[in-house]
């Protein structure tokens, strides 16, 4: 240690015995020796670590390089996903205005269509109400008639008191009223007696009303059943368009708001992207900054230092010999300076009637594939005429309740087959829903994993950074210290030999002047000079050593205390991202298991509703003829069946 050399230095001057054996120069030789020794193992020491230092730089600037254009690429995958996904919710939006548009117009079609319908129906009542009155008045009335022998004023008079009871009856009076005023003669016409026109005339007259009403009420449900027809295809078609249509929109809506949430998404992981990127970049530059002027303090710390230990070499020779002693001042350039380094991170007789009864049955049986009329031909031919009547009458009837009993159990079709049809793609849809969002929390999950394990390794990477930086600025501080101690040491015991010297010198200048014959003696005095200066210019070494350690140090905890607090930073802004990011990875998970457990449990009822499709095929769908067609086949036998009975009426 400086201390201890200079100390016996000192006591070797103050001892003048032993001053006479070991000389100041000598004492400055082995304590120039000895800084040269730690000098170079300085030299070494800084060398092994600004390798060490170098290495770590490269290591952790390739790391950020690679985080650095992964960012970059991450920050181009998120702004074309978010701005993709922003364009399809804009263009989900403007469907979903379309569709809402087209559902609002195909209601009120529908609603248009049903209040049509309605006044159809309502008019066809009021007319199939009074011509249904009018007929059965007008058989009522013949039937009358035919018992009776009635001349025109008494039929129009027994009309008209029809009239008074029955509604329907003032059509057929005033449509006979008008055929027999055209019977009357005309103006200046021979007269014509108005009783030829009697009883038998006036029946004709009424039966050709009679099948003129028919007709009429025939036309009116032709007209209804036609109307209505043409209406339940028009409401099936709209009905189909509206389901559809909000099918569409419910499709529509949850992709919106999955695009919409993934465009969020993207727009988080870009924000939290840029903002690692500008991290990794900061710390980059930082980083590259700190190796530049670290490496150029380090290139000037050698060059110094080799300069250095020329100069204590030089100096050593040059004290070495009394001769040069003197130019040791003109060589000697004691410099010291510290590096530290840190590191950062959808019409005849019955007889024949029942011929011609039979003959119809059996062509309208042929013509129409028909078993019932085919059946009923037959036991025309074995039954009495009476019964057939009645057979007839019983048919018609049972047709008429098979009819009201099918059309009965296809709208409870129809009712089911919608609603069965509804819930399975109300179903289908939530299953599809459910199953997106569980796959998108999935997704989620994972990545928030991710990210944690990336947190958590990044804390460790910053947690052993500062032990690293907090283990080098501990040893750092120590060599500074000790430095320090030693140049405040070396200093002091430098400016008490100075002092020794000088009053030494002084002394034996007081001597010469009394011993005159002592001045020839020229040999401490030549060298006073040099070793006196060359002690001034050591002291000066160390005071300047000092200084300079100190602010090397001060500059190197400024600098750690700068990291430390960077890191600190850092590490706590991870660590509570990697907190919210646990909790939100939790509350993901909990989302999950009931997303879960509602796609179980929809899942089931879409079982369910499937299975119950199943048991209605049977009895709604799979059928060999279709409702349309069978009730236009029992129409044709009602029909058939009423020409029957309008023949047996003929015999």
């Amino acid at each position: 240690m400086y201390f201890s050399v200079a100390t016996v230095f000192l006591i070797a001057v103050t001892n003048h015995g032993e001053a006479a054996s070991v000389t100041p120069v000598q004492k400055v030789l082995e304590m120039m020796s000895e800084m040269k020794v730690k000098g170079e193992k300085m030299m070494d020491e800084e060398q092994n670590t600004y390798f060490r230092y170098k290495e770590w730089v490269g290591k952790t600037s390739r790391e950020l390089g690679f985080e650095i254009e992964t960012g970059k690429s991450d920050i181009e995958k998120y702004s074309a996903a978010a701005a993709k996904a922003d364009s399809d919710v804009a263009q989900l939006s403007d469907s979903l205005a379309k569709l809402e548009s087209e559902l609002a117009s195909t209601d009120a079609e529908k609603k248009e269509a049903t209040d049509i319908r309605n006044e159809q129906h309502a008019e066809y009542v009021t007319m199939s109400t009074d011509f249904s009155e009018s007929v059965d008045a007008l058989e009522r009335a013949i039937q009358t008639l035919e018992a009776k022998n009635y001349n025109v004023p008494e039929a129009e008079a027994f009309l008209q008191k029809m009239a008074v009871g029955k509604p329907g009856m003032r059509r057929v009076l005033a449509a006979f009223v008008q055929a027999t005023e055209k019977q009357e003669p005309t103006s200046g016409g021979p007269a014509v007696s108005a009783y030829e026109f009697q009883s038998g005339g006036i029946v004709q007259l009424l039966e050709k009303l009679l099948v003129k009403f028919k007709k009429e009420l025939n036309d009116v449900e032709t007209a209804e059943s036609n109307e209505a027809h043409n209406y339940d295809l028009e409401m099936i078609q709209l009905s189909d368009t509206i389901d559809y249509v909000k099918k569409e929109i419910e499709e529509k809506s949850i992709l919106k708001s999955k695009r919409a949430s993934e465009a969020a998404q993207a727009k988080s992981d870009l924000g939290s992207t840029k903002t690692e990127l500008a991290e990794d970049e900061k710390t980059l530059a930082d980083v590259t900054a700190t190796f530049e002027a670290k490496t150029a303090t380090y290139t000037t710390n050698q060059e110094v230092r080799k300069a250095e230990l020329e100069a204590i070499s030089k100096a050593i020779e040059i004290i070495s010999d009394p001769n040069v002693a003197g130019s040791y001042k003109e060589h000697i350039n004691l410099v010291q300076t510290k590096a530290s380094f840190l590191q950062l991170g959808s019409a005849s007789s019955r007889v024949s009637a029942r011929q011609r009864l039979t003959a119809f049955l059996h062509k309208k049986a042929q013509l129409l594939s028909s078993a019932v009329l085919r059946d009923l031909a037959t036991q025309v031919e074995s039954n009495p005429f009476d019964k057939v009547i009645n057979m007839i009458e019983d048919l018609i009837a049972k047709l008429k309740e098979e009819a009201a009993a099918e059309a009965e159990h296809k709208a409870w079709c129809d009712e089911q087959l919608h609603d069965n049809k509804l819930k399975r793609e109300k179903k289908t849809s939530k299953v599809n829903k459910l199953t997106a969002n569980i796959e998108v929390l999935t997704e989620d999950i994972a990545d928030m994993a991710n990210l944690i394990k990336t947190l958590i390794k990044e804390q460790a990477d910053l947690t052993k950074a500062m032990e690293e930086a907090t283990a080098q600025r501990t040893q750092e501080k120590a060599t500074n210290t000790d430095t320090m101690k030693d140049a405040a040491a070396g200093e002091e015991a430098t400016k008490a030999a100075l002092v020794i010297l000088k009053e030494f010198y002084a002394s034996q200048a007081s001597l010469l002047q009394q011993v005159p014959e002592m001045a020839a003696y020229k040999g401490m005095q030549s060298a006073k000079g040099g070793v006196v200066g060359m002690l001034e210019v050591i002291s000066s070494d160390f005071a300047r050593l000092f200084a300079d350690t100190k602010a090397s140090e001060e500059a190197a905890a400024t600098e750690y205390d700068a990291f430390m607090e960077d890191a600190t930073a850092s590490k706590k802004a991870k660590h509570d991202l990697e907190y919210k990011t646990s909790l939100k990875k939790d509350q993901a998970e909990f989302e999950k298991g009931q997303l879960n457990k509602d796609l179980k449990a929809t899942q089931e009822e879409l079982d369910a509703a499937l299975n119950y499709q199943q048991y209605l095929k049977p009895l709604c769908l799979e059928v060999h003829v279709s409702y349309e067609e069978r009730v236009a086949r029992r129409k044709e036998e009602i029909a058939a069946l009423k020409e029957a009975y309008a023949i047996l009426d003929q015999k």
